[in-house]
């Protein structure tokens, strides 16, 4: 059987093979050569001619036809970029599309296009774009989509600003070899930041325990398994796999983002500033919050709970094991803000998928503990307090600061974005309002569809209202502009200090000498004889944000920076796109390619490419010939050793300028 199953497995693959292959070879036989060229006829404004020669027997389709929901030949160019309808200059023919079986005009042969621009700014050297078509003969259809460049006369050319691999950087022999722990420091900071998570983590699902959907599960589970054991040692053993179970599964969840991680180490950093994605979980966790508040439930389909709790029958193993899934499943109305928050944390930390794998074995392990804890001793179980009405508060507590954590993802959209919606100051207040909701809530004042209006409030659910009250007016002082307005407690979480109602200068922290371009940065800092801090941060960074917050601003070490250094900030994460005609292509040291749309496109590869790190923050200190000064250093909360690191990069820069 083993052999017949090779055998076709390895004549699928084959067939697979061959299939595509042949498909591919189609396309190429067929490939038409496009020729473009530009005329000026305006500063402004250019001609462009596009020509191509179909091969004999093909033909491409002139016109839309949307009732075969069909498109012309078409030009595809930035919005930056006005035009004016595309004219097919050579001659159509009339034919019958044996494809479509009806008649249109196509065109065949020498096809010759002719399409009006007209820049509303500088005038790139070059300008990329893209012929959309499709090709077909009697019996294939191929849309085609070309990206193809043309150069502009008398155009400014990008130049320099493509530069992303700095020959003269020397990670393993800096000038100055002044504690080699600096460099360490990365490691550590790496490792770390695991342990970080997967205590977040553990929290997050400590808290998920307490939760309506998860909470009457505990007895329940722990009854079944030490009652029907055929004995208790069997009982034990079993809840011991199902707890085990249970955090294998949310371990699992992060496998994906394993693979994802492997084809581009910034692939996952991306995936978390995505400007549609951090909406998209704005409105989940804004439905999340409404849902917590008791106005409607959320479950996955009945088909995939019915589908897994029928097979927790199956035999002893795998009948615990589709019973810890169901567990997750029936949970997740609960648990998957909670996953969801720790997703998007997780990924933003480093872009890496182990701090994700960090953060759900917490998770998981929390959830699963009570299992196997109470399987070991049962006598605890009547320790634990009764379900009631304290699950429904601890629920819409959750839906208050799910809706918080909303406008932090809504937040990283907006600065990656450059909206200007989330100011600081608006940030706080929304926090401010739902503190002041979460509050009134806690003390009863307001009500939510299901609490009872006549529930005595008990002394702890006071305590914490308080707590929450007091927290709340420690944020007032945000929406001030004044030197209390750095909120130490929440730094990372709001938008940057100059992100600012209040701000009328430069976007540099800390009102810093700095720019946010490295070849601006370098003439910068020749002009003014000073070396280069190079600060690979981000828009959606929090340990950037503290760094900033907590750090920078230390007087010492603020004095240091704003005297000694140029600061060159570089978002990884920013959105903008790069000015017309400077996107292209990177082809890595290690061979791999990289399209350079966006400005944090550029400056992800230049951290990779000149670091081999793709971590934020990272800092870096460089002289006036583009060498290393010392080992690079990441997250510091410290801000002696932040500052041992600035002057040992000094005393460096000194070396080099004698």
């Amino acid at each position: 059987m083993s052999f017949i199953s090779t055998f076709f497995s390895r004549l699928v693959i084959v067939f697979i093979l061959v299939t595509v292959g042949t498909n591919a070879l189609a396309q190429d036989s067929i490939a038409i050569p496009w020729k473009v060229i530009s005329e000026k006829i305006s500063p402004q404004k250019y001609l462009l001619k596009i020509s191509g020669e179909v091969k004999p027997g093909w033909f491409i389709y002139a016109n839309d036809d949307k009732a075969d929901e069909l498109e012309g030949i078409k030009i595809l160019l930035d919005s930056s970029v006005q035009s004016s309808p595309l004219r097919l200059t050579s001659s159509l023919q009339n034919i019958h599309d044996k494809i479509f079986d009806k008649d249109r005009q196509v065109a065949s042969g020498m096809v010759l296009l002719e399409k009006e621009i007209t820049f509303s700014g500088e005038v790139p050297a070059d300008l990329p774009f893209t012929l959309v078509y499709a090709v077909a003969d009697a019996e294939n259809f191929l849309p085609k989509e070309i990206p193809l460049t043309v150069k502009i006369e008398g155009g400014k050319s990008a130049g320099a600003s493509n530069r992303i691999l700095i020959s003269t950087i020397n990670l393993e022999k800096p000038v100055n070899d002044c504690g080699k722990l600096a460099s360490q420091s990365l490691q550590a900071e790496k490792s770390s930041g695991l342990l970080s998570l997967f205590i977040l983590g553990f929290l997050g699902g400590l808290v998920a325990l307490l939760t309506p959907c998860v909470f009457p599960m505990i007895p329940l589970t722990v009854s079944f398994f030490t009652k029907k054991a055929q004995s208790r040692k069997t009982g034990v053993r079993n809840a011991f796999l199902y707890g085990f179970f249970i955090f294998l599964i949310y371990i699992l969840l992060s496998v994906p983002f394993h693979f994802l991680d492997k084809l581009d180490p910034a692939i996952l950093n991306n995936i978390s500033t995505n400007v549609i994605l951090n909406v998209v979980f704005f409105v989940v966790f804004v439905v999340f919050a409404i849902s917590f508040f008791g106005y409607f439930e959320i479950s996955l389909p009945g088909s995939i709970t019915n589908s897994a709790d029928s097979k927790s029958g199956l035999g002893k193993i795998s009948g615990i094991f589709f019973m810890a899934l169901t567990l997750a499943i029936v949970s997740f109305s609960c648990t998957g803000p909670i996953l969801g928050s720790l997703l998007a944390g997780s990924l933003t930390t480093d872009g890496g998928a182990m701090q994700l794998t960090s953060g759900m074995a917490g998770f998981g392990l929390a959830l699963a503990l009570p299992f196997a804890l109470f399987a070991l001793f049962p006598n605890w179980l009547n320790s634990l307090p009764k379900s009631g009405g304290w699950l429904t508060t601890v629920k819409v507590v959750l839906g208050f600061i799910e809706l918080a954590m909303a406008f932090k993802f809504l937040s990283n959209a907006d600065l990656v974005s450059h909206w200007g919606l989330l100011k600081r100051e608006v940030f706080i207040g929304i926090w401010i309002l739902i503190g002041l909701g979460l509050s009134l809530y806690l003390f009863g004042i307001i009500h939510f569809p299901h609490d009872d209006p006549n529930h005595k409030i008990s002394k702890n659910r006071k305590l914490v209202g308080l707590i929450t009250l007091l927290f709340t007016l420690y944020l007032v002082p945000g929406l001030t502009n004044s030197r209390y307005a750095n909120l130490t407690l929440i730094s990372g979480f709001p938008p940057p200090l100059y992100y600012s109602i209040y701000h009328t200068g430069n976007e540099c922290v800390l009102n810093l000498t700095c720019t946010h371009d490295y070849d601006e940065g370098l003439a910068l800092a020749r002009s003014t004889g000073k070396p280069l801090l190079l600060d690979f941060t981000g828009y959606a960074c929090v340990n950037c944000r503290r760094m900033e917050e907590n750090i920078w601003s230390d007087p010492t070490v603020y004095e240091v920076m704003k005297n000694n250094y140029v600061v060159v900030s570089l978002y990884v994460d920013d959105k903008k796109k790069l000015p017309l005609g400077s996107s292209f292509t990177y082809e890595g040291s290690d061979g791999s390619t990289r399209q350079i749309k966006t400005v944090g496109d550029k400056w992800s590869a230049f951290e990779t490419e000149n670091f081999k790190n793709n971590a934020q923050p990272l800092y870096a200190i460089l002289n006036n010939k583009e060498e290393l000064m010392n080992y690079p250093v990441g997250y510091t909360p410290s801000a002696a050793e932040y500052l041992d690191w600035l002057k040992c990069g000094l005393e460096a820069f000194d070396k080099t300028n004698k």
